[in-house]
């Protein structure tokens, strides 16, 4: 593992390196610890996993919200943001070299909990992500309610299939029209049977002008039929980084909420 870290404000922005067994390769991740968790004297945190969208990187999230450091710092609260490529989180069933459902829900929680002074129960561990970042975020959280109790989605990619010709998700999938099935199996949407109310806190927000507009509502829908308990937000607002830097306010304040169940 290698690192490299500098100080920001009283909080640690911190590079790291972190081994995918599962993967065979390093994946870089970039966490921001408060000084609370820091030092001598320094108390467990919990924690917030934060996944960035296509085209991203580990990075994605400190170039949307560089205040995040002084956010850790007031709270109390460690930002984990891994480098994702382009993965949508999943495990890949056609490429082994794309296991990022087990890199996050696994590989990545163990390091923290390992590296940093974390409170390690699924109480204090809530994840979300923007777009690409928010299917995978809410795919991972309800495939693995054990690990994350809370978790959202902003702008989130909650239902892949109406967009088969996007973002290359083909290569993971295979082509929607001959791999409808694998398709089904791969959307958030369809994951909502494996969790009753109560198993997770969950947070869904979308601007109005966002693409993912519709999807978003028919989770929101789903979730309803389900009598899951949610939070649902629209605002006004598209699919960029204005909109996100606005609402990663409101998610971090409602996991800050269930941390202090």
């Amino acid at each position: 593992m290698l690192s490299t870290a500098f100080s920001s404000f009283a909080a640690v922005v911190d590079t790291v390196w972190v081994k995918s067994a599962s993967m065979h390769k390093d994946v870089q991740v970039i966490t921001v610890t408060p000084d609370a968790a820091s030092g001598k004297n320094s108390t467990a945190c919990p924690v917030i996993y934060l996944l960035h969208g296509y085209g991203g990187h580990a990075g994605t999230w400190m170039n949307i919200k560089p205040e995040l450091p002084q956010i850790a710092d007031k709270k109390g609260i460690i930002f984990v943001c891994p480098d994702g490529k382009n993965s949508w989180y999943w495990d890949s069933p056609r490429d082994t070299s794309y296991r990022y459902e087990t890199f996050v829900s696994s590989e990545l929680t163990t390091y923290v909990d390992s590296h940093y002074k974390t409170i390690p129960d699924r109480q204090h561990r809530a994840i979300t992500g923007l777009s690409m970042g928010g299917h995978g975020a809410m795919w991972n959280a309800i495939r693995h309610h054990d690990i994350f109790g809370a978790a959202g989605t902003t702008s989130g990619g909650v239902d892949i299939r109406p967009f088969p010709k996007n973002w290359k998700m083909a290569l993971q999938l295979g082509e929607y029209e001959s791999n409808r099935q694998v398709w089904d199996e791969h959307t958030v949407i369809n994951q909502t049977d494996r969790i009753k109310d109560g198993d997770l806190a969950i947070i869904i927000d979308c601007g109005e002008g966002d693409f993912f507009l519709t999807v978003n509502k028919n989770l929101h829908d789903r979730l309803l039929e389900r009598h899951i308990s949610h939070d649902f937000i629209t605002r006004p607002g598209e699919h960029n980084g204005q909109y996100w830097a606005n609402s990663i306010d409101y998610q971090i304040l409602f996991f800050e909420k269930f941390f202090k169940r």
